[in-house]
């Protein structure tokens, strides 16, 4: 990625997020500690991102939502404050956020670099690349850490993209797919 986010924007982003989602659910205004970053902070980059939501169970934890953005207009700070309430509010395949499970909820983000073609899925890496993939007006992304949580090598990881994206196996050597890389800087609640 071509910047670094420090630890004090880390904490910024991670408790803008979390104020965003109180605020929502408290039905007020959001209330953040500060105006807007300055000028060269990682905070004021046009940037994509992604918030997690996992929320701890008897089970352990698992997946609560989580939306974001593969490129964005606006600052990383502004784009996770939006992801945010779209994760916990807006994901399709879970309820809304309740206050209880806010209380439970750990919050991850993930700020992306800009995606590159990627002409030789051998080079993709596992743990490194985040994969999106466009084929026949369908499309997938799978964030960097996705194969590293769930043990994929670099075969089955290129495989569950075409999958995410709704097509077949190894769509992805297909000439008319669109097979594309990035970066993440991953960060979450303690």
């Amino acid at each position: 990625m071509d910047f670094a986010i420090t630890e004090e924007e880390r904490h910024i982003l991670l408790a803008d997020a979390r104020e965003s989602i109180a605020a929502a659910l408290e039905k007020r205004s959001p209330s953040y500690r500060r105006g807007p970053a300055a000028e060269g902070s990682a905070l004021a980059k046009n940037c994509g991102a992604f918030v997690t939501l996992h929320i701890e169970t008897a089970q352990g934890r698992r997946l609560r939502g989580c939306i974001g953005r593969m490129t964005a207009a606006e600052a990383l700070e502004q784009t996770v404050r939006t992801m945010a309430a779209e994760a916990a509010f807006s994901d399709p395949r879970f309820p809304p956020l309740s206050r209880d499970e806010l209380e439970r909820c750990h919050i991850e983000i993930s700020a992306l670099s800009p995606m590159e073609p990627c002409p030789d899925p051998r080079t993709v890496q596992v743990g490194v690349h985040g994969l999106y993939l466009i084929r026949r007006g369908r499309a997938g992304v799978l964030l960097p850490q996705v194969p590293v949580e769930q043990g994929w090598d670099r075969d089955e990881y290129l495989d569950y993209i075409c999958v995410k994206a709704g097509l077949p196996p190894h769509s992805y050597d297909a000439p008319d797919a669109k097979l594309y890389t990035f970066t993440a800087v991953v960060f979450g609640e303690a």
